[in-house]
Protein backbone atom coordinates (compact mmCIF):
# COMPACT_ATOMS: atom_id res chain seq x y z
CA UNK A 1 0.00 0.00 0.00
CA UNK A 2 1.48 3.26 -0.88
CA UNK A 3 1.69 6.54 1.36
CA UNK A 4 1.70 10.20 0.49
CA UNK A 5 3.98 12.82 1.88
CA UNK A 6 2.05 15.22 4.21
CA UNK A 7 2.54 18.39 1.27
CA UNK A 8 1.42 16.61 -1.97
CA UNK A 9 -1.98 18.11 -2.80
CA UNK A 10 -4.02 15.01 -2.31
CA UNK A 11 -2.74 14.99 1.18
CA UNK A 12 -3.79 18.65 1.86
CA UNK A 13 -7.43 17.64 0.26
CA UNK A 14 -7.61 15.05 2.79
CA UNK A 15 -6.74 16.92 5.69
CA UNK A 16 -9.34 19.87 4.53
CA UNK A 17 -11.59 17.13 4.48
CA UNK A 18 -11.20 15.88 7.81
CA UNK A 19 -11.30 19.59 9.34
CA UNK A 20 -14.47 20.09 7.82
CA UNK A 21 -16.29 16.89 9.38
CA UNK A 22 -14.37 17.60 12.74
CA UNK A 23 -14.67 21.27 12.99
CA UNK A 24 -12.13 22.72 15.57
CA UNK A 25 -11.74 19.28 17.31
CA UNK A 26 -9.78 18.09 14.26
CA UNK A 27 -7.41 21.22 13.97
CA UNK A 28 -6.28 20.07 17.71
CA UNK A 29 -5.74 16.89 16.92
CA UNK A 30 -4.00 17.41 14.19
CA UNK A 31 -1.52 19.71 15.37
CA UNK A 32 1.75 17.80 16.05
CA UNK A 33 4.08 18.66 19.21
CA UNK A 34 6.42 20.83 19.00
CA UNK A 35 9.99 18.49 18.06
CA UNK A 36 7.92 15.46 16.82
CA UNK A 37 7.24 14.37 13.40
CA UNK A 38 3.59 15.00 11.83
CA UNK A 39 3.72 11.09 11.25
CA UNK A 40 5.26 9.21 13.54
CA UNK A 41 5.29 6.45 11.09
CA UNK A 42 6.44 8.47 8.56
CA UNK A 43 10.00 8.07 7.66
CA UNK A 44 10.26 11.11 5.61
CA UNK A 45 7.89 13.38 8.15
CA UNK A 46 9.16 17.12 8.29
CA UNK A 47 11.18 18.08 11.33
CA UNK A 48 10.34 20.90 13.73
CA UNK A 49 12.52 24.43 13.70
CA UNK A 50 13.52 23.63 17.48
CA UNK A 51 15.45 19.92 16.23
CA UNK A 52 16.52 20.64 12.51
CA UNK A 53 17.41 17.35 11.17
CA UNK A 54 20.92 15.50 12.51
CA UNK A 55 20.70 16.65 16.10
CA UNK A 56 19.57 14.87 19.46
CA UNK A 57 16.01 15.92 20.42
CA UNK A 58 16.96 16.26 24.54
CA UNK A 59 20.63 17.06 25.79
CA UNK A 60 22.39 14.64 26.66
CA UNK A 61 23.26 14.49 30.53
CA UNK A 62 26.67 12.72 30.14
CA UNK A 63 28.03 15.34 27.21
CA UNK A 64 27.26 17.91 30.11
CA UNK A 65 28.73 16.37 32.98
CA UNK A 66 32.10 15.86 30.45
CA UNK A 67 32.08 19.43 30.75
CA UNK A 68 32.71 19.66 34.10
CA UNK A 69 35.21 17.74 34.50
CA UNK A 70 38.32 19.05 35.59
CA UNK A 71 40.49 18.22 32.66
CA UNK A 72 44.07 17.72 35.50
CA UNK A 73 41.84 15.66 37.58
CA UNK A 74 43.57 12.36 38.56
CA UNK A 75 42.64 9.36 40.94
CA UNK A 76 44.66 9.73 44.08
CA UNK A 77 45.61 13.19 43.17
CA UNK A 78 45.27 16.58 44.59
CA UNK A 79 46.18 19.78 42.83
CA UNK A 80 46.31 23.33 44.46
CA UNK A 81 47.15 26.19 41.71
CA UNK A 82 50.14 28.38 42.10
CA UNK A 83 48.24 31.26 42.92
CA UNK A 84 47.06 29.60 46.22
CA UNK A 85 50.46 27.66 46.43
CA UNK A 86 51.91 31.31 47.56
CA UNK A 87 49.43 31.79 50.08
CA UNK A 88 49.20 27.97 51.43
CA UNK A 89 51.65 26.85 54.05
CA UNK A 90 53.08 23.31 53.67
CA UNK A 91 55.04 22.03 55.98
CA UNK A 92 56.07 18.38 55.83
CA UNK A 93 57.69 15.65 58.27
CA UNK A 94 58.75 12.48 58.02
CA UNK A 95 56.87 9.10 59.21
CA UNK A 96 58.71 7.73 62.36
CA UNK A 97 58.85 4.49 64.28
CA UNK A 98 58.20 4.15 67.45
CA UNK A 99 58.48 1.39 70.06
CA UNK A 100 55.16 -0.26 70.44
CA UNK A 101 55.31 -1.36 73.82
CA UNK A 102 52.42 -0.07 76.82
CA UNK A 103 52.97 3.05 77.26
CA UNK A 104 51.23 6.28 79.15
CA UNK A 105 50.04 9.53 78.65
CA UNK A 106 50.63 12.41 80.99
CA UNK A 107 50.68 15.79 81.36
CA UNK A 108 53.28 17.93 83.21
CA UNK A 109 55.25 21.41 82.77
CA UNK A 110 58.78 22.55 81.38
CA UNK A 111 61.16 24.20 84.19
CA UNK A 112 64.66 25.37 84.81
CA UNK A 113 67.15 23.10 85.20
CA UNK A 114 68.10 23.65 88.53
CA UNK A 115 71.62 22.51 87.92
CA UNK A 116 72.49 25.13 86.11
CA UNK A 117 70.16 28.30 87.60
CA UNK A 118 71.02 30.75 90.16
CA UNK A 119 69.58 34.11 91.29
CA UNK A 120 71.76 36.92 91.71
CA UNK A 121 71.56 39.76 94.24
CA UNK A 122 73.26 42.33 96.52
CA UNK A 123 73.78 40.96 100.65
CA UNK A 124 74.00 44.17 101.72
CA UNK A 125 71.79 47.60 101.06
CA UNK A 126 73.16 49.35 98.50
CA UNK A 127 72.11 51.65 95.01
CA UNK A 128 72.04 50.73 91.40
CA UNK A 129 74.80 52.65 89.55
CA UNK A 130 74.41 50.79 86.33
CA UNK A 131 72.43 47.73 84.84
CA UNK A 132 74.37 45.74 82.63
CA UNK A 133 72.46 43.08 81.57
CA UNK A 134 68.45 43.14 80.47
CA UNK A 135 66.03 40.05 80.25
CA UNK A 136 66.42 37.20 77.36
CA UNK A 137 70.41 38.12 77.04
CA UNK A 138 72.60 35.42 76.75
CA UNK A 139 75.37 35.46 79.51
CA UNK A 140 78.94 33.60 80.53
CA UNK A 141 80.24 33.05 83.53
CA UNK A 142 81.40 35.78 85.52
CA UNK A 143 80.03 38.32 82.89
CA UNK A 144 79.29 41.54 84.56
CA UNK A 145 75.58 42.01 85.31
CA UNK A 146 75.25 45.42 87.37
CA UNK A 147 77.34 47.72 89.47
CA UNK A 148 76.14 49.14 92.56
CA UNK A 149 77.30 51.52 95.65
CA UNK A 150 77.36 50.37 99.33
CA UNK A 151 78.89 52.37 102.46
CA UNK A 152 79.44 49.26 104.06
CA UNK A 153 81.50 47.87 101.10
CA UNK A 154 83.20 50.51 100.95
CA UNK A 155 84.16 50.11 104.81
CA UNK A 156 85.41 46.67 104.22
CA UNK A 157 87.15 47.51 101.48
CA UNK A 158 89.34 49.93 103.09
CA UNK A 159 89.46 47.31 106.14
CA UNK A 160 91.27 44.87 103.57
CA UNK A 161 93.85 48.33 102.60
CA UNK A 162 94.55 48.39 106.34
CA UNK A 163 95.28 44.29 107.05
CA UNK A 164 97.34 44.54 103.67
CA UNK A 165 99.28 47.22 104.91
CA UNK A 166 100.19 45.48 108.15
CA UNK A 167 100.80 42.83 106.89
CA UNK A 168 103.37 44.04 104.68
CA UNK A 169 104.95 45.90 108.05
CA UNK A 170 104.91 42.46 109.57
CA UNK A 171 106.28 40.45 107.05
CA UNK A 172 109.38 43.13 106.81
CA UNK A 173 109.69 43.09 110.49
CA UNK A 174 109.62 39.67 110.26
CA UNK A 175 112.28 39.19 107.87
CA UNK A 176 115.24 41.62 109.11
CA UNK A 177 114.86 39.95 112.52
CA UNK A 178 115.54 36.38 110.92
CA UNK A 179 118.42 38.17 109.53
CA UNK A 180 119.96 39.51 112.83
CA UNK A 181 119.08 36.63 114.83
CA UNK A 182 121.08 34.35 112.26
CA UNK A 183 124.24 36.52 113.29
CA UNK A 184 123.13 36.44 117.02
CA UNK A 185 122.42 40.24 117.40
CA UNK A 186 118.51 39.63 118.23
CA UNK A 187 117.78 37.21 121.13
CA UNK A 188 115.76 34.55 119.87
CA UNK A 189 112.44 35.52 121.55
CA UNK A 190 112.45 38.70 119.63
CA UNK A 191 112.02 36.90 116.37
CA UNK A 192 109.55 34.38 117.90
CA UNK A 193 107.49 37.61 118.89
CA UNK A 194 108.03 39.14 115.05
CA UNK A 195 106.65 35.84 113.29
CA UNK A 196 103.51 35.96 116.00
CA UNK A 197 103.32 39.59 114.87
CA UNK A 198 103.17 38.43 110.91
CA UNK A 199 100.90 35.63 111.74
CA UNK A 200 98.52 37.85 113.45
CA UNK A 201 98.41 39.97 110.74
CA UNK A 202 98.03 37.66 107.91
CA UNK A 203 95.22 36.51 110.09
CA UNK A 204 93.51 39.47 109.90
CA UNK A 205 94.21 40.42 106.15
CA UNK A 206 92.56 37.19 105.33
CA UNK A 207 89.76 38.19 107.45
CA UNK A 208 88.77 41.15 106.02
CA UNK A 209 89.25 39.83 102.33
CA UNK A 210 86.49 37.10 103.15
CA UNK A 211 84.04 39.71 104.55
CA UNK A 212 84.66 41.56 101.15
CA UNK A 213 83.98 38.52 99.42
CA UNK A 214 80.83 37.84 101.43
CA UNK A 215 79.50 41.13 100.61
CA UNK A 216 79.80 40.08 96.74
CA UNK A 217 82.42 42.85 96.34
CA UNK A 218 85.05 40.82 94.91
CA UNK A 219 85.07 43.42 91.95
CA UNK A 220 85.33 46.97 92.30
CA UNK A 221 87.19 49.54 93.57
CA UNK A 222 85.82 51.76 96.70
CA UNK A 223 82.14 51.90 97.65
CA UNK A 224 81.54 50.58 94.18
CA UNK A 225 81.12 46.94 93.32
CA UNK A 226 80.13 44.73 90.52
CA UNK A 227 77.31 41.58 90.49
CA UNK A 228 78.68 38.94 88.08
CA UNK A 229 76.52 36.08 86.75
CA UNK A 230 77.40 32.67 88.59
CA UNK A 231 76.41 30.63 85.55
CA UNK A 232 76.07 30.77 82.28
CA UNK A 233 72.94 31.17 80.77
CA UNK A 234 69.97 33.48 79.61
CA UNK A 235 68.93 36.49 81.84
CA UNK A 236 65.17 35.27 82.56
CA UNK A 237 63.99 38.24 85.16
CA UNK A 238 65.71 42.06 85.60
CA UNK A 239 64.44 43.66 89.03
CA UNK A 240 67.85 45.99 89.03
CA UNK A 241 66.66 49.37 87.82
CA UNK A 242 69.42 52.50 87.51
CA UNK A 243 69.47 54.53 90.79
CA UNK A 244 67.09 52.42 92.84
CA UNK A 245 67.89 51.40 96.80
CA UNK A 246 68.06 47.42 97.11
CA UNK A 247 68.97 44.91 100.01
CA UNK A 248 68.98 41.19 100.47
CA UNK A 249 65.42 40.69 100.35
CA UNK A 250 65.25 39.79 96.55
CA UNK A 251 67.12 39.09 93.67
CA UNK A 252 68.13 41.45 91.17
CA UNK A 253 68.23 38.79 88.08
CA UNK A 254 67.26 35.43 87.71
CA UNK A 255 70.00 33.64 85.10
CA UNK A 256 69.24 29.88 83.74
CA UNK A 257 71.28 27.31 81.48
CA UNK A 258 67.70 26.76 78.44
CA UNK A 259 69.95 24.18 76.86
CA UNK A 260 68.76 21.38 78.97
CA UNK A 261 65.39 21.33 80.64
CA UNK A 262 63.26 19.69 82.85
CA UNK A 263 60.42 18.19 82.45
CA UNK A 264 58.05 17.50 85.29
CA UNK A 265 55.00 15.36 84.51
CA UNK A 266 52.63 13.68 86.93
CA UNK A 267 52.04 10.02 86.36
CA UNK A 268 49.25 7.83 88.32
CA UNK A 269 51.40 5.66 90.59
CA UNK A 270 50.24 2.70 89.03
CA UNK A 271 51.85 3.76 85.61
CA UNK A 272 54.81 5.55 87.79
CA UNK A 273 56.11 2.51 89.63
CA UNK A 274 56.42 1.03 86.08
CA UNK A 275 58.83 3.63 84.16
CA UNK A 276 62.81 3.37 83.97
CA UNK A 277 65.34 5.43 84.11
CA UNK A 278 67.15 6.06 81.44
CA UNK A 279 63.81 5.20 79.15
CA UNK A 280 63.34 7.74 76.00
CA UNK A 281 59.97 9.41 76.25
CA UNK A 282 58.21 11.78 73.05
CA UNK A 283 57.44 15.05 74.18
CA UNK A 284 54.72 17.54 72.28
CA UNK A 285 53.55 20.97 73.09
CA UNK A 286 50.72 22.54 72.98
CA UNK A 287 52.11 25.91 71.44
CA UNK A 288 54.01 24.09 69.21
CA UNK A 289 51.80 21.86 66.89
CA UNK A 290 53.47 19.32 65.30
CA UNK A 291 56.56 19.45 66.71
CA UNK A 292 57.71 16.38 68.70
CA UNK A 293 60.57 16.36 70.99
CA UNK A 294 62.74 13.12 72.78
CA UNK A 295 63.40 13.09 76.49
CA UNK A 296 64.98 11.34 79.21
CA UNK A 297 63.55 9.65 82.19
CA UNK A 298 65.80 10.64 85.20
CA UNK A 299 64.15 10.15 88.15
CA UNK A 300 60.79 8.74 89.75
CA UNK A 301 59.24 10.40 92.47
CA UNK A 302 59.46 8.81 95.92
CA UNK A 303 56.51 10.58 96.98
CA UNK A 304 52.56 10.07 95.82
CA UNK A 305 50.44 13.14 96.64
CA UNK A 306 47.27 12.04 98.64
CA UNK A 307 44.98 14.00 96.86
CA UNK A 308 46.06 13.26 93.06
CA UNK A 309 47.42 9.98 93.77
CA UNK A 310 50.41 10.33 91.29
CA UNK A 311 54.49 10.85 91.76
CA UNK A 312 56.51 13.43 89.99
CA UNK A 313 58.93 11.72 87.75
CA UNK A 314 60.94 14.47 86.01
CA UNK A 315 62.34 14.00 82.39
CA UNK A 316 65.85 15.73 80.90
CA UNK A 317 64.89 17.78 77.55
CA UNK A 318 67.32 18.76 75.31
CA UNK A 319 66.91 22.09 73.92
CA UNK A 320 70.06 23.51 71.95
CA UNK A 321 68.18 26.34 69.90
CA UNK A 322 66.31 26.91 73.01
CA UNK A 323 63.08 27.59 71.51
CA UNK A 324 61.66 25.93 74.39
CA UNK A 325 61.00 27.96 77.74
CA UNK A 326 59.92 27.10 81.62
CA UNK A 327 56.59 27.12 82.07
CA UNK A 328 55.59 25.45 78.89
CA UNK A 329 52.58 23.00 79.12
CA UNK A 330 53.82 19.69 77.72
CA UNK A 331 52.19 15.70 77.19
CA UNK A 332 54.88 13.32 77.00
CA UNK A 333 54.34 9.75 76.41
CA UNK A 334 56.32 7.33 77.96
CA UNK A 335 56.91 3.91 78.04
CA UNK A 336 56.04 1.49 81.23
CA UNK A 337 57.19 -1.79 81.54
CA UNK A 338 59.06 -3.78 78.52
CA UNK A 339 59.46 -2.23 74.55
CA UNK A 340 59.07 -4.10 71.52
CA UNK A 341 58.24 -4.12 67.92
CA UNK A 342 58.00 -0.54 66.65
CA UNK A 343 55.08 1.12 65.01
CA UNK A 344 54.80 3.96 62.75
CA UNK A 345 53.07 7.22 63.70
CA UNK A 346 52.39 10.61 62.16
CA UNK A 347 51.76 14.31 63.85
CA UNK A 348 47.65 14.09 64.14
CA UNK A 349 47.19 17.58 62.73
CA UNK A 350 48.73 15.29 59.43
CA UNK A 351 45.61 12.56 59.67
CA UNK A 352 42.77 14.20 57.83
CA UNK A 353 38.81 12.38 57.41
CA UNK A 354 37.24 11.35 54.18
CA UNK A 355 33.84 9.52 53.41
CA UNK A 356 36.28 6.75 52.56
CA UNK A 357 38.10 6.74 55.78
CA UNK A 358 41.39 8.66 57.24
CA UNK A 359 43.97 9.60 54.51
CA UNK A 360 47.35 11.44 54.95
CA UNK A 361 48.55 13.78 52.30
CA UNK A 362 52.29 13.10 50.12
CA UNK A 363 54.02 15.97 48.24
CA UNK A 364 53.93 14.58 44.37
CA UNK A 365 56.77 15.38 41.56
CA UNK A 366 55.64 18.51 40.36
CA UNK A 367 54.49 21.30 42.33
CA UNK A 368 51.07 21.85 43.84
CA UNK A 369 50.60 18.30 43.38
CA UNK A 370 49.69 15.76 46.08
CA UNK A 371 49.18 12.08 46.66
CA UNK A 372 46.01 11.44 48.72
CA UNK A 373 47.25 7.93 50.55
CA UNK A 374 44.27 6.01 52.29
CA UNK A 375 45.84 4.82 55.66
CA UNK A 376 44.15 2.83 58.88
CA UNK A 377 44.38 4.87 62.41
CA UNK A 378 45.26 3.16 65.65
CA UNK A 379 46.58 4.50 69.03
CA UNK A 380 46.63 8.05 69.78
CA UNK A 381 50.48 9.08 71.07
CA UNK A 382 50.17 11.91 72.85
CA UNK A 383 50.43 14.74 69.72
CA UNK A 384 50.92 11.25 67.61
CA UNK A 385 48.56 9.21 65.53
CA UNK A 386 49.66 5.21 65.11
CA UNK A 387 49.10 4.00 61.66
CA UNK A 388 48.14 0.54 61.26
CA UNK A 389 48.85 0.41 57.52
CA UNK A 390 49.22 2.42 54.20
CA UNK A 391 52.47 4.08 55.42
CA UNK A 392 56.31 3.23 55.82
CA UNK A 393 58.25 4.81 58.02
CA UNK A 394 60.47 7.79 56.80
CA UNK A 395 57.74 8.77 53.96
CA UNK A 396 56.82 12.35 54.12
CA UNK A 397 53.24 13.48 54.76
CA UNK A 398 52.00 16.84 55.38
CA UNK A 399 51.04 18.21 58.44
CA UNK A 400 50.47 22.25 58.40
CA UNK A 401 48.07 22.43 55.72
CA UNK A 402 46.95 19.13 55.77
CA UNK A 403 43.44 20.55 56.28
CA UNK A 404 43.15 22.78 53.38
CA UNK A 405 44.54 19.93 51.04
CA UNK A 406 41.62 17.80 52.25
CA UNK A 407 39.32 21.24 51.58
CA UNK A 408 40.70 21.30 48.09
CA UNK A 409 39.98 17.30 47.42
CA UNK A 410 36.63 17.81 48.09
CA UNK A 411 35.74 20.54 46.33
CA UNK A 412 37.21 18.65 43.68
CA UNK A 413 35.16 15.75 44.20
CA UNK A 414 31.92 17.42 44.65
CA UNK A 415 32.74 19.89 41.80
CA UNK A 416 33.09 15.71 39.39
CA UNK A 417 30.03 14.15 40.48
CA UNK A 418 26.77 16.69 41.06
CA UNK A 419 25.60 17.83 37.72
CA UNK A 420 21.99 15.88 37.98
CA UNK A 421 19.20 17.99 35.76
Amino acid sequence: MSRHHPSSPRARLRALAWVLVMGPLGLLSTACPRGEAPDAHDPHGDHSAADPPGEPAAHDDHAEHAEHEDPQAEPGMVHVEPTMMRDLRVTTRAAAARPAGESATVLGELRVNEDTYAEVGTSTPARIVRVLAAPGDVVTEGQPLVELESAEVGRARAAVATTRARLELARASATRRRTLSDGEVVPQRVREEAEAELAAAEAEHRGARDALAALGATRGAGARFVLTAPVAGTVLERSALRGALVDAERPLFVVADLRTLWLVVHAFERDALRMRPGASARVSFLALPGQASVATVVRIGSRVDEASRTLDVRLDVDNPERTLRPGMAASALVPVGGETDTVVTVPVESLQRQPEGWVVFLPGDEPGSFHIRPVGRGRDLGGEVELLSGLEAGERVVVEGAFLLKAEADKARGGGEEHHH
